[in-house]
C-alpha cells in the first residue's frame, strides 16, 4: 500500500537534516545508490517489506549491505525508518527525497523517447535547445527508446508532453478517416 503523505514527511525530514548537517549532496549520491539497490534486487524489496522478517534483521541487512558504503547520517536515517516499522514504505521515501532534491536544487528532468537511440551530438544539441527554455534551472536529459513510435519522438517536461511522433501522425490520420470530417454525414 503506498503511502505518499508518509514518504514525503521522512523525504522532508531527511532534506531538512541534511541541510542542516551540510551533507546535501553526499545524502543525494546514498539516496540514489539506494534506488538503484531497490530497483536491481526486488528480493532486497521483499525482505525489506516482509511482516515475517523481524526489524532487527531488517537492519542487520542492511548493515551488511550498506556498512562503509553510505554516509552515517543515512545509515542513522535508515535504523530509525526500521524502528518506526516504516521500511515498507522505504522505496517511496527514496523516490521522495530525490525529487525533493531536485526541487530545491531546481533541477528540471525532462525525458525524450524516440524509436532509435540518439546520436551524441543530436542529444548534445537538444540538451542545449531545452536548456535554453529553462531560465534559472537545469536540466537532466533522460532518453527513452520505444520503436512502436515509428519515428519522431516525444519530449516530457513539467507535467507537459509534447508528442511529434509518426504514431501520432497516424493514428490522427486514422481519426479523420474513420470520423470523414470532409463529407457530411448522410442518413
Amino acid at each position: 500500500m503506498q503511502n505518499p503523505r508518509l514518504a514525503g514527511r521522512y523525504a522532508k525530514s531527511l532534506l531538512d537534516l541534511a541541510l542542516e548537517s551540510g551533507k546535501l549532496d553526499s545524502m543525494y549520491s546514498d539516496m540514489q545508490s539506494l534506488q538503484t539497490i531497490c530497483n536491481e534486487n526486488p528480493e532486497f524489496i521483499t525482505v525489506i517489506k516482509s511482516p515475517v522478517v523481524k526489524a532487527d534483521s531488517k537492519a542487520n541487512i542492511i548493515k551488511a549491505i550498506l556498512e562503509g558504503k553510505v554516509d552515517k547520517l543515512t545509515f542513522l536515517f535508515l535504523e530509525l525508518v526500521i524502528r518506526k516499522g516504516r521500511e515498507f514504505h522505504l522505496p517511496e521515501i527514496i523516490s521522495s527525497f530525490i525529487a525533493l532534491y531536485k526541487v530545491h536544487n531546481h533541477i528540471n528532468e525532462v525525458v525524450i523517447t524516440t524509436a532509435e537511440p540518439l546520436d551524441e551530438n543530436v542529444q548534445a544539441m537538444l540538451q542545449t535547445k531545452i536548456q535554453a527554455q529553462f531560465t534559472n534551472a537545469t536540466i537532466e536529459l533522460k532518453s527513452l527508446i520505444d520503436p512502436t513510435l515509428v519515428g519522431g519522438f516525444v519530449l516530457e517536461a513539467n507535467n507537459k508532453l509534447f508528442d511529434a511522433s509518426i504514431l501520432r501522425d497516424l493514428k490522427d490520420i486514422k481519426k479523420q478517416f474513420m470520423t470523414n470530417e470532409f463529407v457530411p454525414n448522410l442518413r
